[in-house]
């Protein structure tokens, strides 16, 4: 058998092949516009404020922590159904993440 050569991870490029920070604004504020939404919007904005959450904690090392303070009470407010407080801390954390 020949020697096989790993380069790298395969398949889609990692955050849709923007920088996280872009990739993460462009998520919630899609989660934004849909956690009210019937037919699945509260799943998928709850999914997503939970994905944007991992990643920004994961790869900012601790410098994100009040954006994922923030993502941790709009998912609790979404989950309760107080859809404008959601959206008010989703707002809240991509502000925050235009600061960087």
């Amino acid at each position: 058998m020949s020697v096989v050569e790993v380069l790298g991870p395969k398949g889609p490029a990692r955050f849709g092949g923007v920088d996280m920070l872009t990739w993460a604004r462009n998520q919630l504020r899609i989660a934004g516009d849909i956690v009210d939404n019937p037919g699945g919007g509260l799943l998928f904005a709850t999914q997503t404020i939970g994905q944007v959450k991992a990643a920004l904690a994961e790869e900012a090392g601790g410098r994100r922590d009040d954006v994922v303070a923030l993502l941790d009470e709009a998912e609790d407010a979404a989950i309760r159904r107080d859809f404008d407080r959601a959206r008010e801390l989703i707002v809240r954390a991509r502000e925050r993440l235009d600061q960087a």
